[in-house]
């Protein structure tokens, strides 16, 4: 047996170790073989080796969880106890996706997004479908930024469609592509987190990663590329046929988008939903569903969904 202690900083007790430390028996309800004793703020563990480390891991991602968000809910618990499952019964143990700038580690922080990279392995192409703030976009760019430093591929596209939520694009200074790139502003802002300012602005200059607006895709075929179609509920059936069949030899390509946020004008059917609806019994692409329970924002964005989504039905 070992004994582990675990010391609480500037954390609210009852914020996270829930009412009548309800969290911390979850927790322990999950591993019968270990004892889990929380006084003050210190928690102490006592078990085999084994069950010491996951819980271990299990209780600094909750603590991870709880400085950026400020609270620790039972489905974050079931949560993190399911991801470590999952990732423990999977033969890719090692889940961290990117070592980005100033140490950051990217990683999947919930088992739906694991399955999304663990999706993009095994796939060439891969739909990622979920509601805003659940990561598809971001681990998405992570997995091609991978790609391109593992020399998997040779260059990154990414793109979107030109659709207006609500706004109009028409009061924006510039050309088409300069008009859409404040759209973009989510897959710079990522790109940031994850290459070297100096390396990025190489990339961009010699058109190694291209960020451009989906129209600019029409008559390619992209060899050896990583491609990243995001916002795709606004595609049209015609321009995501015209964007899936862009793929050429060597390449990968992820699909990325919110089912209930189409934007498209009049009744015109979204080319997501239209291929999801074709493709999904197709070989060798991989589908990956994310729900509000997989949301990385703010801890109100999970109830907002679920909310509208309540109205919705």
């Amino acid at each position: 047996m070992v004994e582990k202690v675990i010391t609480l900083e500037n954390v609210s007790l009852i914020d996270f170790l829930g009412v009548e430390n309800k969290n911390i028996r979850e927790v322990a309800s999950a591993f019968p073989k270990s004892k889990i004793v929380s006084r003050g703020n210190e928690i102490r563990i006592i078990g085999p080796a084994g069950e010491i480390t996951k819980i271990y891991e299990i209780l600094d991602s909750l603590i991870t969880h709880y400085h950026k968000y400020g609270k620790i809910s039972e489905d974050n618990v079931h949560s993190v106890i399911k991801q470590d499952e999952v990732i423990h019964e999977n033969e890719y143990s090692d889940d961290v996706v990117l070592f980005g700038n100033k140490g950051l580690v990217i990683k999947p922080k919930t088992p739906n997004q694991f399955k999304l990279v663990n999706s993009a392995r095994n796939n060439d192409l891969v739909f990622a479908l979920g509601p805003a703030g659940t990561g598809k976009t971001y681990i998405s760019v992570a997995l091609g930024v991978r790609a391109l430093k593992n020399k998997e591929v040779k260059k990154i596209v990414i793109t979107r469609p030109a659709v207006e939520a609500g706004e109009n694009l028409g009061f924006l200074p510039g050309d088409m592509k300069e008009k859409v790139d404040p759209y973009l502003r989510p897959i710079y802002d990522a790109l940031d987190d994850m290459i070297q300012p100096e390396k990025l602005k190489y990339y961009f200059e010699n058109r190694v990663i291209e960020i451009a607006p989906l129209a600019y895709m029409r008559g390619r075929t992209l060899n050896n590329a990583f491609m990243l179609l995001d916002e795709a509920q606004n595609t049209t059936v015609m321009q995501m046929k015209m964007f899936l069949t862009r793929m050429g030899p060597n390449s990968k390509m992820i699909v990325t988008g919110d089912k209930s946020q189409v934007d498209l004008p009049g009744h015109q059917k979204s080319g997501l939903i239209e291929a999801v609806e074709r493709l999904k019994k197709v070989e060798g692409i991989g589908f990956a569903e994310l729900t509000d329970k997989d949301v990385m924002r703010h801890k109100l964005v999970a109830k907002i969904i679920k909310a509208y989504d309540k109205k919705k039905e």
